[in-house]
């Protein structure tokens, strides 16, 4: 497994570097740059385009300008679940970018399958070539099972990371074994709090976010963690993870005890709730 190699995103057939960029960050433009040259493709743009998605939009205007908008794969969140609301963000986020439609429409934190009128307007954005593929997001991991009976989501978008591992048994075994969906995992680092010392172990050190990327990227069923940076240089850190590859089995022992510990008995008792 080499993560410097780019990947099919499922059914879509669309090729993508290992890990995804979240505008949310407020990195600069220079940093989506040197991220696309690297081989990360994957754009996810927030739903309401402003502040710190500004620089994403910048990055995505000058790797468009250079004739490369079809290396590109650009998602857009729509978080409104309402189509009035929705179409709204969505159209100004297109002009936004300058683009004449999204690589996937990704509808953002749903505990159970979005009203039929707002799968109606995705699909309808679908058929109208405004986007490409549909994804959806959500932290309950049952309704992942609803999505694949009704077939009309192309991405899933699955919260993984050391912590919160129960995508192994309740996502990743029941995907479909032909014309799977896309996997796409969020929040590897479990928010932050595996990078911090004092959520760990009694003589353990903290883990990089390098190692909360490679864990989730070792999973064969995930086809690319989603990252975020503040800065260049965090963005070079991050995208070094390409060149460390897979975890051995002793790091992978190491990440899962830690991930455990973290874990404990309240388990996501903690975690934020879920959006209505």
């Amino acid at each position: 497994m080499d993560f410097k190699e780019k990947t099919t995103l499922g059914r879509t057939g669309l090729r993508v570097g290992r890990l995804g960029i979240s505008s949310s960050y407020g990195a600069p433009a220079k940093a989506y740059e040197e991220a696309f040259e690297r081989g990360c493709n994957y754009f996810n743009m927030g739903s309401f385009i402003k502040g710190r998605s500004k620089e994403m939009i910048k990055a995505i205007k000058n790797i468009t300008a250079k004739g490369k908008r079809d290396e590109l794969v650009v998602a857009i969140y729509d978080y409104t679940h309402s189509p009035i609301f929705g179409q709204k963000h969505f159209m100004k986020g297109l002009r936004k970018m300058g683009l004449e439609y999204v690589d996937e429409l990704l509808l953002g934190y749903y505990s159970g399958l979005p009203r039929k009128s707002v799968m109606n307007w995705a699909i309808r954005l679908k058929d109208q070539g405004l986007a490409r593929y549909l994804g959806v997001s959500s932290h309950n991991r049952k309704v992942f099972a609803e999505f694949t009976r009704d077939g009309f989501v192309d991405v899933y978008h699955v919260r993984y990371n050391a912590v919160n591992s129960g995508a192994e048994k309740d996502v990743f075994p029941l995907l479909p074994p032909e014309n799977k969906p896309g996997i796409v995992s969020y929040t590897a680092t479990r928010w932050g709090q595996l990078l911090k010392e004092k959520k760990m172990p009694a003589g353990e050190k903290p883990l990089t976010a390098t190692e909360c990327y490679r864990f989730v990227l070792s999973n064969q069923s995930v086809d690319l963690c989603m990252t975020g940076a503040r800065s260049l240089e965090m963005m070079r850190e991050n995208l070094e993870t390409l060149n460390l590859g897979p975890l051995t089995e002793d790091e992978m022992a190491r990440i899962r005890g830690i991930g455990d510990f973290i874990y404990g008995k309240k388990r996501d008792q903690d975690l934020p709730r879920e959006k209505k």
